[in-house]
């Protein structure tokens, strides 16, 4: 059995040492044949040399590719189609992994039980939020700053799907439902929301009941980044994440004519978004009273990338000459 780890990275050259490190300690049955394909998304840093370096000293495991493309999706599509693993596993370019993580997260993808799986993903070290911050219970953040994905210690099958700093899935399962969607995900281009493009492809599958694997003894451990402590990266988050769920949504048939995101909009403007201002403004706790300002900006994210849909379908429909194109497996949303 092939097992191929996909690393995308974009000018992380100063931490990416320790993340390879950390895969090069990787200890697998000798009847499995691994590697690690670190995909280089343009960087302008010394990645490139970084990398490289470590493909000299184990040159049975790693190995670089060059995407001059940005996007984290249009990487990712790369990394799958270069790779050679029977099971593919994705990482982020800033965690550690343990020892045993490949082992453990890719063992139950071998027998075609599971079409994927997501391992354990904790804190890399002690962190004190601020006051507004809740990092569990209801009005958790964590997962946002640092991928947190912890279900406890015992295997079960997964009823959400896994995050991209600590997934694995069947190479079948992208040449059956198609790779990440490039209009969502990581990208300096600010017309293409950054959340989803890992929960969508587990979502994708989960829809078309394949079975998903929480394994907590596959463990990686994610930095918390300083940069993100700030009130406006959460709000614009959750502004993006509110655009990306909307191109998720199926479209369902007209209503007498109607379009259904019509009622979604009136829906949204009339009710829920005034019922969920009224309790931001209300609340007391600090950190409830944050989490639900950013449920607020997401429900903002919603209504405008409803509206964004109807001008973009209204432009289509009066430009002259033909207006279809072709999609690669990539760009379609559903099979």
């Amino acid at each position: 059995m092939n097992v191929t780890v996909i690393l995308c990275t974009y000018n992380r050259a100063e931490i990416l040492t320790k993340t390879l490190e950390s895969l090069a300690a990787s200890v697998l049955p000798q009847s499995v044949c691994w590697e690690v394909l670190v995909v280089d998304n343009n960087s302008n840093d010394a990645t490139r040399e970084v990398v490289e370096d470590f493909c000299r000293r184990h040159t049975s495991v790693f190995r670089y590719l060059f995407e001059p493309r940005p996007g984290k999706s249009v990487a990712l599509n790369t990394g799958i189609r270069e790779s050679i693993g029977d099971v593919l596993a994705f990482v982020d370019d800033d965690v550690t992994v343990e020892p045993a993580w490949l082992r453990n997260l890719t063992a139950p993808l071998m027998n075609g039980e599971w079409a994927g799986a997501g391992g354990r993903t904790l804190l890399a070290h002690p962190f004190e939020p601020p006051s507004w911050m809740a990092m569990s219970g209801p009005d958790a953040l964590g997962s946002i700053i640092a991928a947190l994905f912890d279900l406890g210690p015992e295997p079960c099958e997964l009823d959400r799907p896994p995050y991209g700093a600590n997934m694995a899935f069947r190479r079948e399962m992208f040449e059956k439902y198609g790779f990440f969607r490039t209009d969502l995900g990581p990208s300096p281009n600010r017309d293409i929301p950054r959340p989803n493009e890992d929960t969508e492809f587990g979502r994708r599958l989960m829809a078309g009941r394949e079975r998903l694997r929480y394994e907590p003894a596959a463990v990686v451990y994610h930095p918390v980044i300083s940069s993100r402590i700030q009130k406006n990266y959460f709000l614009a988050w959750f502004f993006d994440y509110g655009r990306a769920a909307v191109r998720e949504w199926r479209r369902g048939p007209d209503v007498v004519g109607i379009p259904r995101r019509f009622f979604t909009f009136l829906k949204i403007t009339g009710t829920v978004l005034p019922a969920e201002s009224l309790l931001w403004i209300v609340a007391l706790n600090p950190r409830r009273r944050f989490y639900l300002k950013c449920r607020v900006w997401m429900r903002a994210g919603v209504l405008i990338e409803i509206y964004r849909e109807w001008r973009k379908k209204a432009t289509t429909q009066f430009r002259p000459g033909p207006t279809e194109h072709a999609t690669t497996p990539e760009e379609r949303p559903w099979p």
